[in-house]
């Protein structure tokens, strides 16, 4: 991968059956970035409902890809960093949107620091309160203690949802993170071929986490970075495949399981693997179940 010079920042963006939000993500990042040398790579994973002709239609600047089926995110992730052009490189989802020019303080702050391999900014809901994107990494209690659990909704407050949540972290100061979402982040070209493309064999879903795993196994940082603000619809970009979302999800909790939190010189197999497979599958079931009768 050879960086142009005429490109500073490749912006790749992989989009699902996401027509709407896209048009207005695109459309709000080139409005924002005036003099900037970027360039945007689209890749889609085989939408159905036009939004590649809409791309190729009101944004011909923009890079298409056009997959004809869906390999699912951390593949067409992969596919659009292979054709980047870029010194840095963002990864961004379709529901988000600029209210500013993010790129030049986010480039420069890479530039000082070489040490990042991902900076990601302050995400921000619809309604512009903040979305808390910074997480510590996940463990055996997570499940239980997540964003959206039954313990974390009626009690907040407790010091297991609230470590892994980062509820009481300043999001207006800058500060090392274990992981942050991958709905915008800022690469340079060097920290990604020191540490490698994404992990495939996640389809949707904690490859952010995993990548995140391997920055900090290389070496490197992930930063949070509030001095940028991005707006982020958040659940915008799965929606149109809720359950296959779901069982995507779960399939990667289990690779991650096996990867970061199996005892180490554990064999396959053992009591440990058959309660977390059966947690991870019981989750999954309650997520569908409660998914067809809400």
């Amino acid at each position: 991968m050879v960086a142009l010079p005429d490109v500073d920042i490749s912006i790749i963006i992989v989009s699902y059956n996401g027509r709407d939000l896209l048009r207005e993500c695109l459309a709000s990042i080139y409005s924002h970035t005036p003099e900037t040398a970027f360039e945007i790579i689209v890749v889609d994973n085989a939408s159905e409902d036009g939004t590649p002709e809409m791309v190729i239609a009101e944004f011909p600047k923009a890079t298409l890809i056009r997959r004809s089926s869906n390999a699912g995110f951390a593949y067409a992730v992969n596919e659009g960093i292979a054709v980047s052009r870029g010194s840095y490189m963002m990864l961004l989802n379709p529901d988000t949107q600029f209210t500013s020019n993010a790129l030049p303080p986010m480039r420069s702050y890479l530039e000082d620091h070489p040490d990042i391999a991902i900076l990601a900014p302050k995400l921000l809901e619809s309604n512009g309160s903040l979305q808390p994107s910074c997480r510590a990494f996940p463990g055996y209690s997570t499940a239980l203690f997540s964003r959206r659990s039954l313990l974390t909704r009626f009690f907040g407050g407790n010091r297991f949802s609230q470590r892994y949540l980062m509820t009481d972290f300043n999001h207006d100061e800058i500060a090392d993170v274990d992981w942050a979402s991958a709905a915008c982040w800022l690469m340079p070209r060097l920290a990604v071929e020191k540490i490698g493309p994404l992990d495939e064999g996640y389809f949707w879903t904690i490859e952010d986490v995993d990548y995140c795993q391997r920055v900090h196994r290389a070496g490197m940082r992930v930063v949070y970075f509030p001095d940028v603000e991005i707006t982020h619809h958040i659940g915008g970009s799965s929606k149109s495949a809720a359950n296959r979302a779901i069982l995507e999800r779960h399939r990667g909790m289990w690779r991650y399981y096996k990867e970061y939190l199996r005892p180490e010189g554990a064999l396959p197999g053992t009591a440990m693997d058959t309660l977390v497979w059966i947690g991870i599958q019981t989750r999954r079931a309650w997520k569908l179940l409660t998914r067809s009768v809400s």
